[in-house]
Parts: C-alpha cells; structure tokens; sequence
C-alpha cells in the first residue's frame, strides 16, 4: 500500500507538468486556431456562392462523420507517404484545429442564424456596409449566445488531447504510459491520469462559469 502511495505521489508531478507544457498549450493554440477556421466555414456555409457554401458543408460532413483518431492517424502517419511531414506536435495542433474547427462552426453558424433579421437591416439603414454590420453588430451578439457551447467545447477539448499520446506527445496520458511501462502499475497510473485531467476540466469548467455568469449581464432578451 505505500509503495503504491509512493508511487502515485511521485507520478504526479511528471502528469501534471505534462499538462502544464503540452495539454493545455495545444488545447489553447488548437481552440484559438479552431474559433477562426469555425467562423469562416460557418459564413462560408452562409454564403450565396453554392460552390463556397459546398465546399464548407463538404468539409463539416467529412470530419464529423469520421473519428478525430483516424484524422491524427492519417496527418501524422499518412500524409508522409505522399512526402508531407509534420512533427508530432504540429500534426496534433492541426488534427485538434480541423476538429474544432467543423465542430465549432456549427455553433456559431446557429448563433448567427439565431439573430433577429432587424440587427441587419437597421445597421444598413444607418449606412453600415455589410462587413462593418457584420462586425460591430452580429458578431458580438453572437458570441454572447455562443459561449455556453463554446465552453463545452473548449473543454472537451483538453480530453481530446489524450489521443495525440499515439503521436508521440509527451502529454498526460502519453506521460501516464510511459511511467506504467517502467512501474507495471497501470490501473494505479491510468486512474492517476484521469484525476489529473479531472484537475484541469474543473479549473477550466469554474472559469467558464465565471465568464457565462459576467457576459450573462449584457444578453438582453430579443423579440
């Protein structure tokens, strides 16, 4: 029993750092990547061009429709065969991007959709171009009623950096695996591994209230 409490005190650090210096990072840059790829494939689904709105939709049905490990598999272990390489973190940071970037514009296209058609018109009135209606009126209501969805996501997110571990990312599941091939602990450490995810989720999931509870001041209810 000590060594076992020995054991998980001592793995800790090695996890948690993990997280600090991969898991979080490439759930920043990847979400971040993921907000500009989602919102111009959602205006692009919007669009009056059919080839455009195509080519979006094409793109959303596509990575939805097949499993974010496969899409790793093929950035990572695929695209070399045709002489496209990518080192491990950027072909985890471009899987999670492309991820979250169909998932993610499907949340903002619906926050888009969800504005009341006089917030177009009465801009245009005053003699607004379409752009500066775009970002100046809709897109900040917008992103007041896309937020819940877009924290779920965001995450989401960081649990789904556990499958870049078959990259070769040292991140926290990656770490947990590797310390459980030297100690042949793997229920001890694995269990270690979702407590440490579970650290971040509720520190990310607390933050999260925060800001739904601060924007929530400024939604007004629309007719």
């Amino acid at each position: 029993m000590s060594e076992n409490l020995e054991l998980f005190i001592r793995a800790f650090w090695p996890m948690f750092k993990a997280g600090l210096l991969y898991s979080i990072p490439m759930m920043l840059i990847s979400f971040g990547l993921g907000l500009i790829v989602a919102l111009l494939v959602a205006l692009g689904r919007m669009s009056r061009f059919k080839i455009l709105s195509g080519i979006c939709a094409t793109y959303v049905w596509i990575i939805r429709g097949t499993p974010l490990l496969v899409q790793l598999f093929i950035i990572f272990y695929g695209l070399p065969s045709i002489g496209i390489v990518f080192l491990p973190f950027t072909s985890a940071i471009l899987g999670l991007t492309i991820s979250q970037g169909a998932y993610n514009s499907e949340v903002i296209r619906g926050a888009l959709m969800g504005i009341p058609k006089g917030q177009h018109e009465a801009p245009a009135s005053l003699g607004m171009t379409k752009f500066q209606t775009l970002i100046h009126v809709i897109l900040p209501q917008a992103a007041l009623t896309a937020v819940p969805a877009l924290g779920n996501s965001f995450i989401s997110l960081l649990k789904d950096t556990s499958l870049v571990s078959i990259l070769t990312v040292q991140e926290i599941f990656a770490t947990a695996k590797q310390i459980s091939a030297i100690e042949m602990e793997p229920m001890l450490l694995y269990c270690e591994a979702a407590l440490v995810y579970l650290i971040f989720s509720t520190f990310l999931t607390f933050l999260q209230n925060k800001v739904e509870k601060r924007l929530g001041r400024h939604l007004v209810p629309q007719e």
